[in-house]
């Protein structure tokens, strides 16, 4: 009897720990909440144009591509509501790019979160579940900016804003999720391998070029795209971006949804790999 109602409490102890409502979580939030305002703060103290630094960081890797491919090697896209111009392709480049940024961006960041923090990892209290996903979350609410200007450019150019933008939140969720699984997978094998950031950074180059973002998926051989398409999230995050703010269709319902499979799937491997190994990160560090 004894023995049920310790397994008992074990159980209930656990589900109230992954309880979103539970007050242990309601903490961690709140947590979080201030580390992502500090990060956000700290980045940018000090400068004249503060917070909007990261408008303009991705505004101008937007000129820099559509000068590129749109001016000089004369690249052309027709896309339903849109004229057929310079500044459409602009558009659909910056679409597909937004999540891009954001997911390099957190990742980046998010592999160095835990080295870069050797005292709070030393303190037993502190939840160190948190720290790679301060990054993950800046890099992502930095993104909003440009995703703001997006909008109204489109707007301003087809005169009409699209219907299916309150569906963003749902391409957001597995976007943050694979941007925080591989998160929490790269920061804690860099307590060990401190490698991994420069690894990191040859993979992400060759993803870049491996997802339709600079050029369009229909230049891909038929009998690759699919493969892209169904085993690059990425690509299906930005294209699902370019449907709902562009087009105002959906119509890679089947690609978003594995996107959503395996970011799913990718946010619980990393989690457990980083607590896994997390015990170990004091006395590393």
């Amino acid at each position: 009897m004894l023995k049920s109602i310790k397994t008992a409490a074990r159980k209930v102890k656990k589900l109230a720990y992954w309880l979103p409502l539970s007050e242990q979580w309601w903490a961690k939030l709140d947590l979080l909440k201030a580390l992502v305002q500090r990060d956000l703060s700290a980045r940018y103290k000090g400068s004249i144009l503060g917070n909007l630094w990261p408008l303009l960081n991705q505004l101008s890797q937007l000129l820099i591509y559509t000068y590129v491919f749109s001016i000089v090697l004369q690249v052309k896209l027709s896309l339903k509501g849109l004229p057929t111009n310079n500044l459409t392709f602009g558009l659909w480049l910056f679409a597909g790019l937004l999540p891009w940024i954001a997911f390099t961006g957190g990742l980046f960041q998010a592999s160095g979160s835990v080295v870069g923090q050797p005292n709070l990892v030393k303190k037993v209290v502190f939840p160190l579940a948190l720290l790679p996903l301060v990054p993950v979350l800046s890099a992502f609410i930095e993104s909003t900016f440009g995703l703001m200007a997006l909008i109204v450019l489109v707007a301003v150019s087809s005169n009409t804003i699209h219907s299916t933008l309150w569906l963003l939140p749902l391409v957001w969720l597995p976007q943050l999720l694979l941007t925080a699984g591989l998160g929490y997978l790269t920061a804690g094998l860099t307590v060990f391998l401190r490698d991994v950031p420069q690894t990191l950074g040859v993979i992400l180059n060759l993803w870049f070029y491996l997802t339709p973002l600079v050029y369009p998926a229909s230049v891909i051989p038929q009998e690759w795209r699919g493969w892209v398409f169904w085993l690059n999230p990425l690509a299906a995050i930005a294209e699902v971006y370019r449907d709902l703010i562009l087009v105002g269709e959906v119509t890679h319902w089947g690609e978003w949804g594995v996107a959503t499979l395996v970011s799913v799937v990718g946010f619980f491997g990393g989690l457990w790999v980083y607590r896994r190994l997390r015990p170990a990160f004091a006395d590393v560090l």
